[in-house]
């Protein structure tokens, strides 16, 4: 256990120092960054460090066996209509205590947050029973994405300009550390148990598919309730002692963490008591690997909400303001690079990733193409600000090519590609490049609500282009191979069959050449010849 302690250490270090080194080099050059900011910097670095390693190694050890376990048991049941109500109630239930819904809803002032929350929770529910519907009936994910994508911009157009960009946002962060990591277990789960000639396909698209139900319905609300706009503003300056904040932080972190746990747990142990039946041993296991993730993630959340979040804001905020402000369109292609890395989910995806497709997609391959997507989207968010271009602009051509590329596209990577732009907005991107670019917003007196909002929706949909991308050179790839396989193939064969033929001839001649040989008359010549024999032989006899 410890050594895989180390281990998930010495990952999330290499993880999270991309970004420290950056605001680092920032805070010391370009930036005046306040000393007790720095110093709350640092401490959550190393808070973020220790929160990630515990939270993946419990991961592992609890949230996706357990997931599975209930994945299948769900497959298994031979009452589609009960299941369905069960993974509604498992997709409110998870949805709902997610602490990455708690954080947008604490930014949006107009919006009540119980309401906000309820709203996505009934739309992954919702999105959870079409997953379940897909699986059961074997329907092709390109197809439903398609159909729910198609509609979604068909409702964009009846609401206000400065509510869509939030909306898509809500879909990305819902995919923060707690339903991520449950929800593609549960999928995996899912598809072991259905026997299909898509099985890795099918372990994949869950949460691309729970993305689509918070955007849907977060527009439903939008013309139900009559809500036009919405306000947010600048997060409070860091005061005081930072160690303080820290200290008197703590158990509310501890406590918010508890409770979006706790219906987790009372899941689990009502499945223990009346499915699984686990013996002792492996219970212990999982409530082990259940405290492991409660602690990360408590210190995962309090470290970028204390100390990467106001200087997120800072950041965006002090470019903005400088003569040369372009220079955070580069910078955020850099962020883009590093914030990726930063992840802790990211690193649960790409790991399944490689596990369920045998290697044929490594995770060095899955962290360049997201990598490079998030950077490009990042940049691209960047100068949506400075300039205040509609983010109608990216999203429309974007979303239609991704959509147009599953029809050439093999499935698996369709749903991967859908995962992981789901994946890529966790928290840092919500505690840290949000915040980012409501501060620069903010100080180059943009629209917030237009411009700022909307990042989290750009870095959702980059992956959909790139590892689609990606597949689609992987599938034309393997298609030569087979190609020169099969001329391959045939030419040995074309060489086999001469070199047959060859054999049979020399046996042909050989056997000619052991039997006697006859003469045949075939000539006038030789018919007189005979005859003339034959006469003197009669002769003969006379005499």
């Amino acid at each position: 256990m410890f050594k895989n302690l180390f281990v998930k250490l010495k990952e999330s270090f290499l993880s999270v120092f991309p970004i420290v080194l950056i605001v680092l080099l920032l805070g010391f050059t370009i930036v005046d960054i306040d000393s007790q900011t720095l110093i709350g910097f640092v401490i959550s670095t190393i808070l973020i460090i220790i929160g990630m390693s515990f939270f993946t190694l419990g991961v592992d050890i609890s949230m996706m066996p357990m997931g599975e376990s209930i994945g299948e048991n769900i497959s298994r049941g031979k009452k589609p209509w009960l299941m369905m109500i069960i993974v509604f109630v498992l997709g409110f239930v998870i949805s709902i205590s997610e602490p990455d819904l708690q954080v947008l809803a604490a930014q949006l002032h107009t919006i009540p947050s119980v309401l906000l929350l309820v709203t996505i929770s009934i739309g992954v529910g919702i999105m959870l029973i079409v997953y379940y519907i897909k699986i059961h009936f074997n329907i092709k994910l390109s197809t439903i994405l398609i159909i729910s994508y198609a509609v979604i911009f068909i409702i964009a157009f009846f609401i206000n300009d400065n509510f869509v960009p939030m909306a898509f946002d809500s879909g990305g962060v819902m995919t923060g550390p707690i339903v991520v990591p449950f929800l593609m277990a549960l999928g995996i789960g899912m598809s072991t148990v259905k026997s299909s000639s898509n099985k890795e396909g099918d372990s994949f698209g869950v949460i691309a598919l729970c993305t689509v139900g918070p955007i849907l319905t977060v527009m439903l609300m939008a013309i139900i309730f009559n809500i036009k706009d919405f306000s947010t503003g600048m997060a409070d300056p860091v005061t005081g002692n930072i160690l303080m904040q820290f200290l008197t932080q703590t158990p509310k972190y501890f406590l918010d963490v508890g409770l979006a746990y706790a219906p987790i747990i009372i899941v689990f142990l009502l499945y223990q008591i009346f499915a699984f039946k686990y013996p002792k041993n492996k219970v212990i296991k999982i409530t082990i690997g259940l405290v492991y993730t409660y602690i990360g993630l408590c210190l995962f959340l309090m470290a970028v909400n204390v100390g990467f979040l106001p200087v997120g804001m800072l950041l965006g905020a002090q470019l903005s303001m400088l003569n040369y402000n372009w220079i955070l369109i580069p910078l955020g292609f850099v962020i883009g690079l590093a914030i990726i890395l930063a992840e802790p989910t990211i690193h649960i995806l790409i790991k399944q990733v490689e596990e369920l497709t045998g290697g044929a997609v490594s995770k060095k391959i899955m962290l360049i193409c997201l990598s490079l997507g998030v950077a490009t989207s990042v940049a691209l968010s960047m100068l949506r600000i400075l300039f205040g271009i509609s983010i109608w602009y990216f999203i429309l051509p974007g979303y239609v090519i991704s959509l147009l590329l599953t029809f050439f596209v093999p499935s698996m990577f369709t749903s991967i590609a859908f995962d992981s732009g789901s994946i890529s907005s966790g928290p840092m991107t919500v505690t840290f490049l949000l915040p980012f670019a409501i501060g620069a917003c903010s100080a180059a007196g943009g629209n917030i609500m237009q411009d700022a909002f909307g990042i989290v929706a750009m870095v959702s949909m980059a992956p959909l282009l790139t590892i689609q991308a990606f597949g689609l050179i992987y599938k034309m790839k393997f298609n030569i191979k087979q190609k020169a396989v099969v001329a391959e193939g045939a030419q040995c064969e074309l060489v086999e069959l001469i070199s047959s033929t060859e054999n049979q001839r020399e046996e042909i001649q050989l056997q000619q050449e052991d039997e006697p040989i006859e003469f045949y008359p075939n000539t006038e010549k030789d018919e007189i010849y005979e005859n003339t024999n034959n006469d003197l032989q009669e002769d003969k006899q006379t005499e």
